[in-house]
């Protein structure tokens, strides 16, 4: 049973500026790859850390909204873990789209 999950990845840009675009179709092409079906790729651009806590002092946001098996997302995580270009990830499940109710039709009196 696929679910709904967000994945916010926090991208390693430094000296890499240029080439964002493709890191992100690359990311994208490996969700894809493991089995989840991409909903929504929000890019939410370079910001810098509340704190630094390691080498980079900021990274370039982006949010991905996708379908997945929950297996995959260990899958994931260990497989953007070994990614050079992805400094920090965290996955969260989101509620089941829900469809809106159809209008109930309205019977008309028979006399």
């Amino acid at each position: 049973m696929n679910r709904r999950y967000e994945a916010l990845l926090v991208l390693d840009t430094q000296g890499k500026e240029e080439s964002v675009k493709e890191m992100i179709e690359r990311l994208q092409g490996e969700f894809e790859k493991e089995g989840a079906h991409v909903e929504q790729v929000q890019k939410m651009d370079k910001r810098h850390f509340s704190y630094v806590a390691g080498p980079l002092d900021s990274g370039y946001y982006v949010n991905f909204i996708f379908n997945a098996a929950p297996q995959l997302i260990t899958k994931l995580r260990s497989k953007f873990k070994l990614d050079p270009d992805v400094y920090r990830q965290h996955y969260q499940r989101l509620p089941e789209k829900k469809e809106k109710p159809k209008p109930a039709k309205k019977l008309a009196n028979a006399k």
